[in-house]
């Protein structure tokens, strides 16, 4: 994420919990920037939130209170939400970090929080895509980390069926 400025907002997503109780919260709030015409384009890559990115362009309304939520994305990024949970060193800081920068050689960028051992990504057009998906599966295999696709794009979907095996 960039600098937080004076045109950044809080918007929050409603989340739907599943039966096991995840996500573990009921509301999302990512930063944004304002566009000043009742859209925002979305600054952090989201824990929880499903078919959203970062650079996501988001409509959203003001409620009594003030607080801005998201009604619709009006114009998708071209980027992917990739959420890992690390599994090895009792999810230490150094093994999140560790991932975040063995995907980092491979074009993205990202975030870990300590309460859940997680670590999200923002996968770029621009990144290694097809790398990238054989070193998640390979991670999983080896009980490094479990992974899933909080938002792709049809870059991403094209890489999954460009790889071997």
């Amino acid at each position: 994420m960039t600098n937080i400025s004076d045109a950044h907002v809080k918007v929050h997503f409603q989340l739907e919990v599943d039966e096991d109780g995840w996500p573990p919260a009921s509301v999302e709030s990512l930063w944004a920037v304002d566009l000043g015409d009742g859209t925002v384009r979305l600054d952090n890559t989201p824990w929880f939130v499903r078919g959203v990115a970062s650079g996501d362009v988001v409509r959203v309304d003001a409620d009594d209170d003030g607080l801005h939520w998201a009604v619709e994305t009006v114009h998708p990024s071209e980027n992917c939400t990739i959420r890992l949970i690390v599994l090895k060193d009792g999810r230490s800081a150094a093994a999140r970090q560790a991932v975040l920068d063995t995907f980092h050689r491979l074009g993205t960028t990202g975030e870990g929080i300590e309460q859940f051992g997680m670590v999200a990504l923002k996968v770029p057009p621009d990144a290694d895509i097809q790398r990238i998906q054989t070193l998640l599966k390979q991670g999983e295999a080896e009980g490094r980390w479990e992974w899933e696709e909080g938002c792709v794009t049809a870059a991403w979907e094209a890489g999954a069926g460009n790889q071997d095996g």
